[in-house]
């Protein structure tokens, strides 16, 4: 539901923002971003009425799933022109949204492959925006590349909603895994190019939580691909 925020450009502004402030905000902020997804998973499956409430109901559960889109996309698109203090309160709002629609995670998937799995993810993310972060190397043919992966992934899928076929299934789950981990690397490379640019004081804020978005939604769609391969389900 998140995969096609990669296709839209960060926006830049004039100026200079310094590194060592501005990754250590973005990193921040995601987790932060991940921390309240987390404990919005939480709260949804320990209150059975809200859980009734969201998984009980299809008007209620793709209701939220609007509301996630429609807030993710303008996010994406206002955020560079939103207070920081609104930037922030809308991050943390997606966040605990999307919290609600991953504690189907924990219904479908055992809590130790959950575990392990988001263990494989944080190292496998951390060694990918590592590498997007001290790359020499220019990554805009791969980052044009991988994003026409990414929608081919979404077209394949959504295709095979109602196709069913086990082999795209399979197929587009795989390449979700590879389109990911490729994505942290660039959208890293691409922040650490914007940051040699981008405006200080407002806008470098609202920069730094577009960015934590970014990765935010990298991560977490790496997450649910490689659950998809390596999670086990509960019986």
């Amino acid at each position: 539901m998140d995969m096609d925020m990669h296709s839209r450009p960060i926006p830049t502004s004039a100026g200079a923002l310094e590194k060592s402030s501005f990754f250590p905000r973005v990193y921040g902020w995601m987790g932060l971003g991940l921390l309240v997804s987390a404990l919005a998973a939480y709260f949804l499956l320990s209150t059975p009425a809200a859980l009734r409430f969201v998984f009980g109901s299809r008007v209620a559960f793709f209701g939220l799933i609007l509301a996630e889109l429609g807030l993710v996309f303008y996010l994406a698109a206002r955020v560079m022109r939103m207070s920081p203090a609104a930037a922030k309160a809308a991050f943390l709002l997606y966040a605990t949204l999307n919290g609600f629609t991953l504690a189907s995670v924990f219904i479908v998937y055992t809590t130790t492959s959950i575990v392990s799995t988001f263990v494989v993810t944080a190292a496998t993310f951390g060694a990918m925006s590592a590498y997007g972060l001290v790359t020499k190397r220019d990554l805009t043919g791969f980052g044009s590349f991988i994003t026409m992966g990414l929608f081919g992934i979404i077209i394949a899928s959504v295709v095979n909603i109602f196709l069913k076929n086990d082999m795209v299934y399979w197929i587009t789950t795989y390449l979700g895994v590879l389109v990911f981990v490729g994505l942290t690397a660039y959208d890293t490379w691409k922040l650490k190019r914007m940051v040699e640019i981008s405006g200080a004081g407002e806008a470098a804020a609202n920069l730094a939580i577009l960015g934590a978005l970014t990765l935010y939604l990298d991560f977490v769609n790496l997450f649910l691909f490689l659950l998809q391969l390596i999670g086990n389900r509960r019986d």
